[in-house]
């Protein structure tokens, strides 16, 4: 096996980068929270206590400067005298009001005065605040935690692919399997050829075009049943995807011995809704020239028990041989 770079990892991550962005990076910030959803889980944990931390201390400061400032910290076990909030006698005291106020928690130890104007506008502005904060925050952590990217890991793909006769054509197929009960609602898959453009692709492999275009990752459509409504999934139990190959293909004039000398990455899509949150799912795979077998064929994986279908997964990537001729549809 050739080891290189693929474009889309075998577990549907892809390997790109995007660099020397300049003054475009600031687009980040215009869409902060895409941003932080996007970011990983250390980081939106980091973000979330850090933004807490800073709001409280700094609220609680606030409670503490106007205590200060009205000398309410001086006089503050004086029974006759009316402070802006009750029992607030230090620092701590006010970090505990300020606590009890933005989580509603009302110990009834600690009051605002109606005597005290800045704290009824610092009140308003709390509760103003603390109100957004929390929406941004936690809003943001629960569509984090309800994002169906775990949902792809219990959606399967073969390792390889394979090239075979099905009902007397050439055809390249691999297989899905979906582990859990519960269904993909609307399931859709798709695959894209990625390699250099055939023309020069051939003469030396710089994929240029007549015009001297450089295209070394040119993408083109792999016909998986758009005509036919094959790429609409009932993915109940697991299943074969065909794409076949005529003229109208991107490997018409694929070989078995030409296979070997060929670069290419078949990339596969499989989009759907997940049942038990209405949301939508991809999962990706991909597939390099090494990784396509010619003349095999998947074992069954379906078999009729008492009442029921069962599936043996441990079958699901097995392939045996089949005899399959080694020329191209063109030859």
């Amino acid at each position: 096996r050739r080891e290189r770079q693929r474009f889309v990892d075998k577990n549907g991550r892809c390997n790109v980068q995007h660099g020397n962005l300049g003054g475009e990076s600031s687009r980040y910030l215009s869409d902060l929270f895409t941003t932080l959803v996007d970011l990983k889980w250390r980081w939106n944990l980091f973000i979330f206590i850090l933004t807490y931390t800073v709001a409280w201390l700094v609220m609680a400061s606030m409670w503490w400067g106007i205590a200060y400032l009205r000398g309410d910290l001086q006089q503050a076990h004086d029974g006759a005298y009316s402070p802006c909030v009750a029992n607030v006698y230090n620092f701590p005291s006010a970090f505990l009001f300020f606590i009890e106020t933005e989580a509603t928690i009302g110990y009834g130890h600690r009051y605002i005065t109606e005597r005290c104007p800045e704290g009824i506008v610092l009140f308003l502005f709390q509760s103003l605040l603390g109100s957004i904060v929390d929406a941004f925050l936690i809003g943001c952590m629960f569509i984090k935690m309800s994002q169906p990217k775990k949902r792809a890991e219990t959606l399967m793909f073969s390792r390889a692919a394979v090239i075979s006769q099905r009902d007397g054509k050439l055809c390249l197929m691999f297989r899905v399997g979906n582990l859990r009960n519960s269904h993909m609602v609307s399931a859709q898959i798709r695959c894209k050829l990625i390699k250099a453009r055939p023309r020069r692709a051939r003469e030396g492999g710089t994929g240029q075009t007549p015009e001297g275009e450089f295209l070394p990752l040119d993408q083109c459509e792999l016909d998986v049943g758009f005509g036919t409504g094959a790429d609409q999934l009932f993915l109940v139990s697991p299943l074969t995807i065909c794409h076949e190959i005529n003229s109208e293909s991107p490997f018409f004039c694929l070989s078995q011995r030409s296979l070997r000398s060929e670069q290419f990455e078949i990339v596969v899509i499989l989009e759907g809704i997940v049942e038990t949150t209405g949301m939508t799912c991809q999962a990706r795979t991909s597939y390099t020239e090494d990784e396509v077998l010619w003349g095999h064929r998947f074992l069954p994986v379906m078999s009729l028990e008492d009442g029921f279908f069962r599936v043996d997964y441990s079958q699901f990537h097995a392939t045996f041989e089949v005899p399959t001729p080694p020329y191209s549809v063109k030859e």
